[in-house]
């Protein structure tokens, strides 16, 4: 009789993957993440042309940067899609640690300073941002919280309290980059692993509530976020200041119609609209490939996030279940930020478009986050 017959609550619980026959890849996951990745690699090439061209001479240099995250990415992504599961458990507490390790040393001397944040470090010439794997390790380790201590996991003391601290000493090393919408990344992971782990909802609704009276402090004392606040509010108020980026933004939206003006004829990215390379690519692509456009990778995204959930609710136990349903999360809430930031439907935070958006860190995260449901694939029940 094998171990997980013997010890069916082992199993429940996670520690009976040795036993778990393995299936076949997801291969649709697969297909859906390379034409997203080769959008990207599309846009980033469209986008990107005139800044390389003003910072090296070279318009080809950020989609010869992001194709070479690409190749990166890819060899992630089969890495964690044939990792043991076994392996894949213990990795909870070494990548918490990694990743405070990591916003520490963000915090220190070897922390690059851009724009008045210090949220990189460098690494063999590139520019690590931590943040993007703080998010998968944050979900590792909430997934096994809540799956090990279910008879815990309804009192406050030891089982709200040490998520919470644990998720706050992130936000804190955020923070003080500062990266507020970082931080308000990981509360959002959070509160809806939380919510699916079991937690009682009174605990929830106190400490949301705690958190949005935190966050408006932090706002309210702090002049730029008060600005930013007020122009996401009005952008046309102070269109050539502060509402500046997503004035320019909504102009590429307005100006895409139906069908867009095509590719590489936007002209918001001739150097009217900031970052169009990379956090507000969605503004090119709605400029050039129009609402035709935008709805065909809001349409991918959608595909993807239904193989995502028949991974979620295909795992034979709980820990799996939880572990798959964070690290859609991950690309979930990346998704829908930077399309509401775009589209001027929240203020500026500072969060890439999964898979789309340039950026060596986003994209490597993202594609780690895909192996690691691929891995969760091969064990999926019908």
């Amino acid at each position: 009789m094998s171990n997980a017959r013997r010890n069916p609550l082992a199993q429940e619980l996670g520690t009976g993957h040795a036993e778990m026959p393995l299936g076949a890849v997801d291969w649709w996951m697969v297909a859906i993440v390379l034409t997203l990745l080769c959008i990207g690699l599309l846009m980033v090439l469209s986008a990107s042309g005139v800044v390389g061209q003003r910072l090296a001479g070279d318009k080809y240099l950020f989609f010869k940067r992001q194709l070479l995250f690409a190749g990166v990415g890819s060899a992630a992504l089969a890495v964690t899609l044939w990792l043991p599961r076994r392996f894949i458990d213990r990795l909870a507490y070494p990548a918490l640690f990694l990743a405070f390790i990591l916003l520490v040393l963000c915090l220190s001397p070897l922390g690059i300073r851009v724009n008045g944040a210090q949220r990189w470090i460098p690494l063999a010439g590139f520019s690590l941002q931590p943040m993007e794997f703080a998010r998968i390790a944050l979900v590792l380790y909430l997934a096994y919280f809540m799956s090990t201590k279910q008879a815990l996991i309804k009192t406050f003391s030891r089982g709200v309290i040490p998520p919470f601290a644990v998720t706050g000493v992130l936000c804190c090393l955020l923070l003080l980059q500062p990266d507020f919408g970082g931080a308000m990344v990981l509360v959002i992971l959070l509160f809806f692993m939380c919510l699916v782990g079991g937690t009682r909802f009174i605990y929830l609704f106190l400490t949301l509530t705690m958190g949005l009276a935190s966050a408006a402090l932090l706002i309210m004392y702090s002049p730029y976020r008060v600005k930013r606040l007020l122009a996401f509010i009005d952008p046309f108020r102070d269109a050539l200041d502060s509402g500046y980026q997503l004035v320019q933004s909504l102009f590429a939206l307005g100006s895409g119609g139906f069908f867009g003006v095509g590719m590489g004829n936007s002209l918001q990215k001739m150097l009217y609209l900031p970052e169009a390379h990379n956090d507000f690519i969605m503004a090119v692509v709605g400029e050039e490939l129009g609402f035709v456009g935008m709805t065909l990778i809001m349409l991918l995204f959608g595909m993807l996030f239904a193989r995502c959930y028949r991974i979620i609710m295909g795992q034979p136990n709980t820990r799996d279940k939880l572990t798959a349903f964070g690290l859609t999360l991950v690309i979930a809430v990346g998704a829908v930020l930077n399309l509401a930031v775009v589209m001027g439907m929240a203020p500026p935070k500072g969060v890439a478009m999964p898979f789309i958006s340039y950026g060596g860190s986003s994209l490597l995260a993202s594609m780690i986050c895909v192996g690691f449901l691929l891995n969760y694939s091969r064990t999926v029940r019908e």
